[in-house]
């Protein structure tokens, strides 16, 4: 909103309330919630959150409105918008802090990042009408409305308790594991340089060997895949095991969750970083080093599964099993590596 169009009396409100949203905003990126002294109710928590939420997407809504199109609502209109989008967003951000950490820390994740994600865009909307010229109602202040609803709407898709929460971070990291894999695969299935597609048109392709996989570079590739294809089968078969046997009722139990959602986390970046180094020209040293540490990982995060109360009898022999390949897969590797060297 340009000088000549919004007087200072009409601003001033909205940059009060821009500055206490972001502060808002930071308190709850950076803050811990209340532990609740009696028993925590999740259903009405979810209840009164939802209720907040539809009320901050209300309130952005009217804000949005009243600056669409001439005339600039009064001071006292202003003044009386932006208290009330004050209010709700103070609601929202209260409820958020109902939520206890003894409910489980994956699960207040993923509330807080949704709930920031909502602080953010209302702070944006109303950056946006602070800056844009009252003509008309410009494509900033509808994105910027959207992008409010759009992050209102996302709390319909979040999960409701902690074993929701932790299958859902499991879900990701399966999506990013199979992405590393499918990318090796078909690099190794074309014949030209596997880097030929960040060259310019008018270049020519490099003869450099270097660009090139060896039939050794290739051979160590192999078990490389089978530690790749083992973490994503740890990943798949901890999902099943999650959905069967996962329990939210004890603190214990809740606790096991969000130990495997954090060690599984872990996965994705140790596989990328082997997966970075498989490229030519071949690093060997550079390859067993993240072999090993890749290796290491996977052992560490099966043994927190066997430990822990998803691993019944049935989840037993996979966990074995997989162990086995872990251990397979690391060994060949490194006799492969250390041929002719």
């Amino acid at each position: 909103m340009s000088a000549d169009n919004c007087g200072e009396n009409v601003s001033l409100p909205l940059r009060n309330l821009l500055n206490s949203i972001q502060c808002i905003r930071d308190r709850v990126r950076d803050g811990e919630s209340n532990e609740s002294d009696g028993a925590f109710n999740l259903s009405n928590f979810w209840d009164s959150l939802n209720q907040a939420v539809k009320a901050v997407s209300h309130e952005a809504t009217k804000l949005s409105l009243a600056f669409s199109k001439p005339p600039l609502p009064s001071q006292q209109d202003v003044e009386k918008l932006s208290e009330s989008t004050l209010k709700s967003v103070l609601s929202l951000s209260t409820v958020y802090y109902w939520l206890p950490k003894s409910q489980g820390i994956s699960l207040r994740r993923q509330v807080r990042d949704a709930t920031v994600e909502v602080l953010e865009g209302v702070a944006q909307l109303v950056e946006v009408i602070l800056s844009s010229p009252l003509q008309s109602l410009s494509q900033d202040q509808l994105t910027s409305t959207g992008g409010v609803w759009s992050a209102c709407d996302h709390f319909a898709r979040l999960p409701q308790d902690n074993k929701a929460a932790v299958l859902m971070v499991l879900s990701d990291q399966i999506g990013v594991v199979k992405d590393a894999i499918e990318e090796i695969e078909q690099a190794l299935s074309e014949d030209q340089d596997p880097f030929s597609d960040v060259l310019d048109n008018d270049q020519e392709p490099r003869g450099n060997q270097d660009t090139y996989w060896s039939e050794k570079d290739r051979r160590v590739i192999g078990p490389c895949q089978g530690l790749m294809k083992a973490a994503a089968a740890c990943l798949r078969k901890l999902t099943s095991a999650v959905k069967a046997n996962g329990d939210v009722a004890t603190s214990q139990n809740l606790a096991q969750l969000d130990d495997l959602a954090d060690i599984t986390k872990e996965i994705s970046p140790g596989l990328d970083d082997l997966a970075l180094c498989l490229y030519p020209p071949m690093d060997y040293s550079g390859v067993e080093n993240n072999v090993s540490k890749l290796a290491s990982l996977l052992k560490k995060v099966l043994g927190i599964i066997r430990s822990s109360h998803v691993c019944g009898e049935s989840q037993l022999t996979w966990v074995q099993f997989l162990d086995g390949a872990v251990d397979h897969n690391l060994q060949k590797a490194k006799d492969l590596i250390q041929q002719d060297s």
